[in-house]
């Protein structure tokens, strides 16, 4: 048997065919076991693909590919010790082999062994100079310590990630330099929460002297719309004339940010209608009562989702506290936890009414605090000032930092850092002791 060829970039379903086929001609082939492994990877079913990597490799204990697969396999499970392991194998039994160190170094960086991610960035760019992605790698891991001169640096390698939709825009990129009247077009580029995260430098472009063209989600387009820009063109749409042009997640980069300069997060707007409609929808907050927004799941579409978000049934234990009622600010596909009309007892269901984000805003208003898992809300709620706890993944979005329970990006925001084993029971029995501090602080 011969592998498929590396060009041929066959799907899941043909390496699943190939390795059942050479399963069933020698069920000896140590490596169509681990071909297995990686399409049951693919599938989700995480437990059949360790151990039909574990198969393979009882077969050929010395075979590295075997052995990064596991370690692949074993991090997406959440055994990040063990992946180390079996990565730190793989390297052993090959130390020239360029994927197997850039394995390591993606599990070194999931596992907050940010250190040793470095020292494996070092060791490939004698291996493989050309490969973007361990510039990308080693921009995460910088900004995570905090290091945002070094870490932006490489942050631009993203752009020419695959994942990434377009690398550059015709034209003059903006270098930082006093704009002079010149039309400058601040493209967007990633979510929601990004958006609003770097809104706040809109203001600092501004005052360079440019005319300001703003590219905005449709559903930010009435929070953002106190922004200091002369026109806002909505993505999608053909692009804008313009002198110069900057992906807004550059705007840090040409501003030079550091952790002990960054400006205040964005005013937002919220409409007077919305405030009306939630105001209706909440009514007035009942004396001795702690009003809590919830969301446990961001965009499922988001590649990470599966380790930042949580389920609702986690979130329940915080109902058991007296004083405290919740309210879901949660939407889309998630939301449908939430159908059981015995559980809108306990939660009440906003989700279904909010229709942008401004009205997600003029709810948070009503609120006196948000707890969550990562998402776009997080950003939403602490531009608004108020308080937010958010219950982040062990290793987080590179803002939220590495210790501590608090960002310099947002100083509303309390974080509750999930450990290495990435339990969210241990969380949650943080979060409610805090909750049920903050309601006897409180006087409830």
């Amino acid at each position: 048997m011969t592998d498929p060829a590396p060009n041929d970039q066959p799907s899941r379903a043909e390496i699943l065919a190939f390795a059942r086929n050479a399963l069933d001609q020698d069920p000896g082939n140590a490596y169509a076991w681990s071909l297995l492994g990686v399409s049951l990877r693919g599938a989700g079913r995480l437990p059949a693909a360790i151990a039909a990597h574990w198969r393979g490799l009882e077969l050929d204990p010395h075979d590295g590919k075997i052995w990064s697969n596991l370690g692949n396999a074993l991090m997406d499970a959440g055994r990040l010790d063990e992946a180390l392991v079996a990565h730190a194998q793989a390297t052993t039994l090959d130390p020239g082999d360029a994927l197997f160190r850039f394995n390591r170094l993606v599990a070194q960086r999931r596992a907050g062994d940010f250190h040793g991610s470095l020292e494996s960035s070092d060791v490939l760019e004698g291996l493989d100079p050309d490969n973007i992605a361990v510039a990308w790698e080693r921009a995460l891991v910088r900004l995570q310590l905090g290091d945002y001169a070094t870490g932006f640096r490489d942050y631009g390698a993203r752009r020419h990630l695959s994942s990434f939709y377009i690398s550059s825009l015709p034209g003059e990129e903006w270098d930082g330099r006093p704009l002079n009247g010149r039309r400058i077009f601040l493209a967007s580029e990633q979510g929601f929460g990004d958006a609003l995260l770097v809104a706040r430098y809109v203001a600092q472009v501004k005052a360079l002297g440019g005319h300001v063209v703003y590219q905005y989600h449709p559903e930010l387009r009435q929070v953002l719309h106190g922004l200091p820009a002369d026109e806002f063109h909505v993505r999608g749409a053909p692009f804008p004339d313009y002198d110069v042009w900057l992906f807004q997640m550059d705007l840090p980069v040409v501003l030079g940010a550091r952790t002990d300069n960054l400006p205040p997060p964005v005013s937002l707007h919220v409409p007077d209608a919305s405030r009306v409609k939630m105001a209706a929808l909440i009514g007035a907050c009942p004396p001795g009562i702690l009003r809590v927004g919830i969301v446990w799941s961001g965009r499922v579409t988001f590649g990470e989702n599966n380790l930042r978000a949580t389920s609702l049934d986690a979130f329940m234990r915080l109902a058991e506290l007296p004083s405290v009622r919740l309210y879901s600010l949660q939407k889309d596909g998630p939301s449908a936890e939430l159908d059981d009309p015995d559980t809108q007892r306990l939660v009440t269901p906003l989700g279904p009414h909010l229709d942008d984000f401004a009205d997600t805003a003029a709810a948070i208003e009503l609120l006196d605090l948000v707890v969550m898992t990562d998402s776009s809300v997080a950003h939403l709620t602490a531009s608004l000032g108020k308080p937010v706890w958010n219950l982040v993944q062990h290793v987080p979005y590179w803002i939220y930092g590495h210790r501590n329970d608090r960002t310099p990006w947002y100083p509303t925001m309390r974080l509750f850092r999930q450990g290495a084993d990435r339990d969210w029971n241990k969380v949650f029995m943080r979060v409610a002791e805090a909750l049920h501090r903050e309601a006897w602080l409180r006087g409830l």
